[in-house]
C-alpha cells in the first residue's frame, strides 16, 4: 500500500505543502496546469532554496499573466519577511506585529471572496473532478471555522487572504498535487503551531490566530523552539482534508522525501515541512493497477424515521458518496433496524461522518478502510426503435467485461412508447452487440 507521511515539525501553510510535494516527486506541471486552469491571471515560480542547511523546495504565486514567463527561472532565495496578513471577514483585519500597517495599507482595498463564488470559479475550470471536490471542500472547512468564530451564516462569510488569487492558487494546486500522488492513506506527525501573539484588529491573540485554531480542534498539536506563527489557515485546512492518521511515522519503505519551504529563514530552525512516500512494510501485498483506498462508515440504527432514511441517503450520495446501502438488520433486544453503509473517497469521510451524526439518531459512527478494484468505465450511445440509449461498459485491460443499459435512458424511453422496460433493454443489448460486431468485421 502506498502511503505518506508529513512531518509538520516546523508547522504548515500552503507553499510549504506544495514545496513539499515538488519535491517528493510530483511533476511540475500538474501544478502549473491546475493554475492555469483556473484562469485568473496566476502563475508559479519554482525554486530550490536553503532552510538552515536543508535544501528545500519554494513555490512563489506570481499574479499577472506577465510574470508567466519566470515560472522556470532560478533566482536568489527571498529574504524578507512575508505577507502574512489575515483578513478572514469584511473589516476584519490580522496581521504580524510590525507588518500590520503596511500590510492594512497595500491590502485593505481588496474585495473578498465569498464560498458560493470561489465554488463557481473551481467548479468551472476544467480540473478533474477529484480535485474539485479536494479543493472545494478545504475552502468549505475554512468557511465553517470562519462562521463559527463570527458567528455569522457561512454565505455570509467574505474570504480576503484565503479568498485573494494566491491562497486560490494554494488550495487547488495542492488537491491536485495530492491527487497525482496516488496515496492509499496519509499520516501526520503532531503539529508544531509554533508561539507568541499575533495582532489581529480585534485584538492581540496567542498563536494559534482563531481560524486556525478551529481548524486545528481534535488534532494533535504542541508550541516548540520558536516564538513565530507556524501554521496558516490554508496549512490547517489541508491537513484537515487529508483526513490523515496521527502519530508517529509508521512502518514504512520510504521511496522519496520531499522539503517544502516556507518563506522565513530562521537560524538553526528550518522553516520546511517534511514529506515522506513510500510502501508500508507490514507484509500488504502489492496491488493491480485500478485498486484503490476507500473510506467505510457504517452504523447500525433501530429509533429512525424510515423517510429521514431515505433523505439521509439521498443527501449522502449529493455529498460525494460512492455509494449507500441500507441493509435489514437484527439488533440487541431482538429489535429491527438498519445498518447504514456510505462509502466515499477518504477526502469526503469527514464531511458524511458529520451527515450521519447530524441527521441520524447514532451515538456512533464505525470507520475503517477498505481496498476496492474497479473497472475502467465508459459510455457509448445505441440507436434502438424507442430511441438512443446509453450503453455503460465495464472495461479491464482493454476488455469490455460488463455492459449494460442506463436504466434512466431505458424507463424513460419505455414510457414514451407505452412498453415494458426490459423490452428496451433488450433491445439497447441488441444493438450494443450488432454495434461491435460491425466494428470489429470493419477492422
Amino acid at each position: 500500500m502506498r502511503i505518506a507521511y508529513l512531518d509538520c515539525f516546523a508547522g504548515i501553510a500552503g507553499d510549504m505543502f506544495l514545496g513539499a510535494l515538488i519535491d517528493a516527486g510530483v511533476p511540475p506541471h500538474v501544478l502549473h496546469d491546475a493554475t492555469a486552469a483556473l484562469g485568473i491571471g496566476a502563475s508559479l515560480r519554482i525554486e530550490k532554496v536553503d532552510r538552515s542547511g536543508i535544501s528545500s523546495t519554494k513555490v512563489h504565486v506570481l499574479e499577472g499573466d506577465h510574470l508567466a514567463e519566470q515560472q522556470h527561472q532560478k533566482s536568489e532565495v527571498f529574504s524578507q519577511q512575508p505577507k502574512t496578513q489575515h483578513l478572514h471577514k469584511a473589516g476584519h483585519v490580522h496581521t504580524h506585529e510590525h507588518e500590520q500597517a503596511q500590510e492594512e495599507h497595500s491590502h485593505g482595498h481588496v474585495h473578498g471572496r465569498s464560498l458560493t463564488v470561489i465554488r463557481a470559479l473551481i467548479q468551472g475550470a476544467p480540473l478533474a473532478d477529484p480535485v474539485k471536490r479536494t479543493a472545494i471542500r478545504t475552502f468549505e472547512l475554512l468557511g465553517e471555522s470562519e462562521a463559527r468564530i463570527h458567528n455569522v451564516p457561512i454565505d455570509d462569510i467574505h474570504f480576503h487572504e484565503v479568498g485573494a488569487v494566491d491562497a486560490i492558487v494554494d488550495i487547488v494546486a495542492a488537491s491536485a498535487g495530492i491527487h497525482s500522488l496516488q496515496v492509499d492513506a496519509w499520516y501526520c506527525s503532531p503539529i508544531n503551531v509554533g508561539g507568541g501573539t499575533v495582532v489581529c484588529a480585534h485584538g492581540t491573540f496567542p498563536v494559534p490566530a482563531p481560524a486556525t485554531a478551529d481548524l486545528l480542534r481534535g488534532l494533535p498539536t504542541y508550541s516548540a523552539h520558536i516564538q513565530k506563527e507556524l501554521v496558516t489557515p490554508t496549512g490547517a485546512a489541508l491537513i484537515r482534508v487529508l483526513d490523515p492518521t496521527f502519530g508517529p511515522q509508521p512502518p514504512m519503505r520510504v521511496e522519496r522525501i520531499g522539503y517544502g519551504a516556507g518563506t522565513r529563514n530562521s537560524k538553526d530552525f528550518p522553516n520546511v515541512v517534511r514529506l515522506s512516500i513510500g510502501e508500508d512494510s507490514d507484509g500488504s501485498p502489492i496491488v493491480s493497477p485500478g485498486t484503490e483506498v476507500v473510506t467505510v462508515l457504517e452504523t447500525a440504527l433501530d429509533d429512525i424515521s424510515p423517510q429521514v432514511l431515505a433523505h439521509v441517503a439521498e443527501t449522502a450520495l449529493a455529498t460525494g458518496a460512492l455509494d449507500v446501502m441500507l441493509t435489514p438488520v437484527i439488533m440487541k433486544k431482538g429489535r429491527p433496524g438498519t445498518l447504514l453503509t456510505i462509502l466515499c473517497n477518504p477526502a469526503d469521510s469527514t464531511a458524511l461522518e458529520q451527515l450521519m451524526l447530524r441527521e441520524t439518531t447514532t451515538l456512533g459512527v464505525r470507520i475503517r478502510q477498505d481496498w476496492r478494484s474497479c473497472l475502467d468505465r465508459s459510455h457509448t450511445t445505441v440507436s434502438t426503435p424507442y430511441g438512443d440509449i446509453r450503453i455503460k461498459i465495464g472495461s479491464l485491460a482493454g476488455e469490455a467485461l460488463n455492459v449494460a443499459p442506463e436504466f434512466e435512458d431505458c424507463r424513460t424511453a419505455a414510457t414514451r412508447h407505452d412498453t415494458a422496460v426490459k423490452t428496451v433493454q433488450q433491445a439497447a443489448i441488441a444493438a450494443y452487440v450488432d454495434l461491435n460486431s460491425a466494428s470489429k468485421n470493419a477492422s
